[in-house]
């Protein structure tokens, strides 16, 4: 048998728009071919368990090999094969279109219509091939063996072959600007990235490359908690062990199975990002998941697998549907469910991980209305003490000590408890309960997002203000200065300090309060956090900042002033307490910290 034919399209070589347009990466190849031969491996074991194949099955199996010095790479498998015919229907049915046909016809198609078919797929094998054989044998009784060649031009031939065994192999014999994929390195790679959970084995080179279950294709009841953890250890072979997992396992409305892992989220956060892979019926397609996976989520580990996912033709790149949009949801909904239980199962221990699955948390709960409204009963508040609150309860702690006059909740908060210990110590001495928010990649936005979340809350750093001034009941401090001190002490430090940029203001503090403080009021800092966060930290930087200085009237050290003989003793006091709170603030640096110890230093000695 022999046939010669044309490949009917309207160019020269339709091949060099396939490695043009379709496939922008060239490895993608063998993914391709392999994806084909084991889809031909399973077409074999269907029909057996249908009664369709009588034969021995024996082991299925993909084999890949190269041979460097003939520059050539073979796919060969021992499922169904195909007769002369079947070579006719699905290699050549690109003749059925023109080339500009062609690829109008598959570009809007989804990895349902892609994978699993010879056709397109085959043809990536023209990326890096200046000739392709192909010889088949179908498994079918007394069909005789058939081989297909094609150099890449519109021109083929099918002859009669030899293949004692039923199955394919394709070999492609390189082109000269491809050989980079005759490295056993290279193809190993190509081979490790794409086929390591292929439900039919594979072999490169006498070596299995599959060698672990794709375990989120089983039952979450088949599995146990050694069996996820063994798999996380596949996948990420060098980070910690997770903290837990959600399976996930759906057929309707679409079809979706995987594993997703909550890590131990460290310092640098780049190094957990896209670190959840996509997968079509096993086979690797990408790590960008960014539609599919709800943001806030992206920091998850594992694995998601579904063929109802579109992917453009050479399944590299999602494409807009409504399916990502129910798979997104989903997904939302089944972490929201999953945290839900684990905080209800048990309390402490989900409390105990809350450093790491907070920022998931607050994340989801400034992105996704939906998410929040389950979040906001498991979303803890941890406090200077260490103790959790839900929203709910934490609002019952403060409700008595911490509402201003206008009836609204003030919770108190600090973003750096060593620095702020000043503040937190004169705010818990005064009753007020002090929260932690000091995840400075996530706090500064979540605090604004539990305003305008919780009804009637106002929340204020615990440096913001002086304590008294912190929760405003309307009731007034009384002061041991007249009006006429107080306003000869203000006029004293403005003249001491001559800085345009603080506000000088005599409030009566406790006694036991330091004799300065210096704040940065809510509103101020919140801009200057939010442009360092969005990356405008240069621009606020360049503005002066306007600092509030609060001199505490009921302070002995501010009684002294007053009483202090002579403009230079007064200006070395004033000085003195004015360093003291830029040191409590961290403000206090380089030339000023240096005449700050030396001016200490002489009062010690005097």
């Amino acid at each position: 048998m022999q046939e010669k034919g044309t490949i009917s399209v309207n160019t020269e070589n339709i091949f060099p728009i396939i490695k043009k347009f379709l496939y922008s990466d060239h490895e993608i190849f063998l993914r391709e071919l392999v994806s084909n031969a084991v889809d031909a491996c399973q077409k074999l074991k269907r029909l057996a368990s249908l009664g369709e194949f009588q034969g021995d099955l024996g082991e299925l199996k993909v084999s890949v090999q190269f041979n460097e010095s003939a520059k050539t790479i073979t796919i060969s498998d021992n499922g169904i094969g195909m007769t002369a015919e079947e070579i006719k229907k699905y290699i050549n049915q690109v003749a059925f279109s023109g080339a500009s046909e062609f690829l109008e016809k598959y570009k809007d198609q989804d990895s349902k219509e892609i994978i699993g078919k010879f056709g397109l797929g085959f043809y990536s094998a023209f990326m890096v091939s200046e000739k392709v054989n192909l010889i088949t044998q179908s498994f079918q009784e007394g069909a005789e063996a058939a081989e297909w060649i094609c150099d890449g031009s519109t021109q083929f031939e099918i002859n009669s072959a030899v293949r004692k065994e039923r199955g394919t192999d394709v070999t492609l014999h390189v082109a000269p600007d491809s050989e980079e994929f005759l490295d056993k390195n290279r193809l190993k790679g190509i081979l490790d990235k794409y086929a390591k959970f292929l439900p039919i084995t594979v072999e490169f080179e006498g070596e299995k490359i599959n060698d672990h279950a794709a375990i989120w294709t089983q039952s979450p009841s088949e599995l146990k908690d050694e069996d996820y953890q063994n798999f996380y250890k596949v996948l990420y072979p060098f980070s910690p062990e997770p903290l837990f997992w959600i399976h996930l396992n759906v057929d309707y409305p679409f079809e979706l199975t995987g594993i997703l892992y909550f890590p131990k989220i460290g310092n640098n956060l780049e190094l957990y990002k896209e670190k959840i892979n996509l997968y079509s019926r096993q086979v690797f397609i990408t790590d960008e998941v960014k539609d599919i996976v709800p943001e806030f989520l992206m920091l998850l580990h594992g694995v998601i697998d579904s063929p109802d996912i579109p992917l453009n033709v050479s399944r590299s790149f999602l494409q807009a549907d409504s399916n990502v949009k129910k798979i997104n949801t989903y997904i939302t909904k089944k972490v929201a469910d999953k945290l839900q239980d684990l905080f209800k199962e048990d309390r402490t221990a989900f409390e105990e991980k809350w450093e790491h699955i907070g920022l998931f948390i607050k994340y989801g709960i400034l992105s996704d209305d939906k998410f929040y409204e389950k979040a906001k009963n498991f979303g803890l508040l941890t406090n200077t003490e260490g103790k959790n609150f839900t929203f709910d309860e934490y609002r019952e702690h403060i409700q008595a000590s911490q509402t201003d006059k206008d009836d609204t909740l003030v919770m108190l908060y600090t973003s750096e408890p060593d620095k702020q210990h000043v503040y937190i110590q004169s705010a818990t001495k005064k009753g007020y309960d002090v929260l932690k928010l000091d995840n400075g990649l996530i706090d500064n936005h979540f605090i604004s997002a539990l305003e305008s979340r919780l009804e009637k809350v106002s929340l204020r750093r615990v440096d913001s203000d002086t304590v008294e001034k912190l929760i405003d009941t309307g009731i007034a401090a009384e002061s041991v200065l007249s009006e006429e001190e107080s306003t000869q002490l203000k006029e004293l430090f403005e003249k001491v300090l001559d800085n345009a940029n603080l506000v000088v203001d005599v409030a009566s503090l406790p006694p036991d309060e330091l004799p300065v403080l210096i704040t940065l009021p809510e509103f101020m800092r919140r801009m200057k956090d939010m442009a360092q966060s969005n990356g405008m930290g240069a621009m606020m930087g360049s503005m002066p900042q306007s600092l509030n200085v609060s001199v505490n009237a009921n302070h002995s050290l501010i009684q002294k002033i007053l009483k202090t003989e002579g403009e230079e003793a007064k200006t070395e006091i004033v000085l003195q307490a004015y360093d003291l709170a830029l040191l409590s603030q961290n403000m206090l640096v380089g030339d000023g910290l240096t005449r700050f110890i030396q001016r200490s230093v002489d009062f010690f000695t005097k």
